[in-house]
């Protein structure tokens, strides 16, 4: 009988997983962490010596109060910066007072400071460049975020966490990148604990405006518990924190970048729950647009892990597949 079973699971692979790839951009066309239309252009200046572009989309940002772009823009500018850091050297020293400029530089520190082995020290001493940022536009929430994560790496109290969290969300009760931050926090793996984690997470997204990336933070919470050593959370909130995912993925185009990081952790969360058809619908809107996170959590190659989990999503669903399938049935479920 097992002999059986594993001969009719190969025969369902062998039929259904090349059908499967209908609706998945191939492979050479999937892109890692592809800028927008808007910071693209930003990049590309930076990358010949030119800060101007740079400077001129966080200050739009600054002035429309885009926080959530605000936020995106300057963790990759920060990134850049890291790796090819002329222009942003130029830029503060053309404007050492810029609260653009202000804020990458703290964002930049912070992140060094995190891949320091005297992390604790070193994010220490970024502490005046955060204050500096966020005295340079009291309506700005993105300095907050940045503080949220300088908290957790600083081994903060809770009564600092909460001290900065409440000044987050007196800028911006809303603001994806400051939630994300307190829910790492609040994680087990640093200084709160799976239900913590979650009561937030969950709060949070009842609160959440139609269409907020807030509503994924239940799936967020779900990846901290998926990838943490130990605890135990009912498979019910795993599977109502995937729901909720998919239900807000489902507000918004297939192939839209800006939801991309949100589908590819809720890939990573539905994988681990086995929910194979659901996540191959996801891999199916998520289009060309693998993020870095979750999978660089996981590999040193995050595309190469997102490419090779997603072919193995095909196998499990194509596993499943009846050998005969009326019209329609083959992809049950995958939407």
């Amino acid at each position: 009988m097992h002999l059986l079973r594993a001969l009719i699971r190969t025969t369902r692979m062998v039929k259904h997983t090349p059908l499967l790839a209908a609706g998945l951009t191939p492979d050479d066309e999937v892109l890692l962490d592809v800028p927008d239309d808007r910071l693209g252009p930003a990049l590309v200046a930076a990358g010949r010596g030119d800060h101007g572009p740079a400077a001129k989309l966080l200050a739009m940002t600054r002035e429309a109060a885009e926080w959530e772009n605000r936020d995106r823009y300057t963790t990759r500018l920060a990134a850049f910066a890291r790796s090819r850091s002329e222009w942003f050297d130029d830029w503060q020293s053309a404007a050492p007072h810029d609260p653009d400029a202000l804020l990458v530089k703290a964002e930049l520190a912070v992140v060094r400071g995190w891949e320091s082995p005297a992390r604790a020290e070193l994010l220490r001493e970024t502490a005046p460049l955060l204050s500096a940022a966020a005295e340079a536009d009291p309506r700005d929430p993105v300095p907050w975020r940045i503080a949220l994560d300088h908290a957790r790496g600083t081994h903060a109290s809770q009564t600092v966490f909460d001290e900065v969290w409440a000044e987050a969300v007196r800028r911006s009760s809303h603001h994806y990148g400051c939630h994300a931050s307190a829910l790492q926090y609040l994680s087990a793996t640093w200084y709160g604990s799976h239900r913590q984690c979650f009561d937030f997470a969950e709060r949070a997204a009842r609160d959440a405006l139609p269409g907020s990336l807030i509503q994924a933070l239940p799936a967020r919470a779900a990846f901290a518990y998926l990838t943490s050593a130990s605890g135990n959370v009912p498979r019910e909130r795993l599977d109502a924190a995937a729901d909720l995912g998919i239900t807000l993925s489902a507000e918004y185009e297939a192939g839209d970048p800006w939801p991309a990081e949100v589908r590819n952790l809720l890939v990573y969360v539905l994988v681990r729950l086995e929910r194979w058809h659901d996540a191959l619908g996801q891999l199916r809107l998520i289009g060309p647009y693998a993020t870095s996170f979750p999978w660089d959590r996981l590999a040193d190659d995050p595309l190469g892990q997102f490419l090779e989990l997603r072919d193995g999503v095909r196998i499990e669903v194509a596993s499943t597949t009846p050998l005969r399938t009326g019209r329609g049935r083959a992809h049950r479920g995958d939407h």
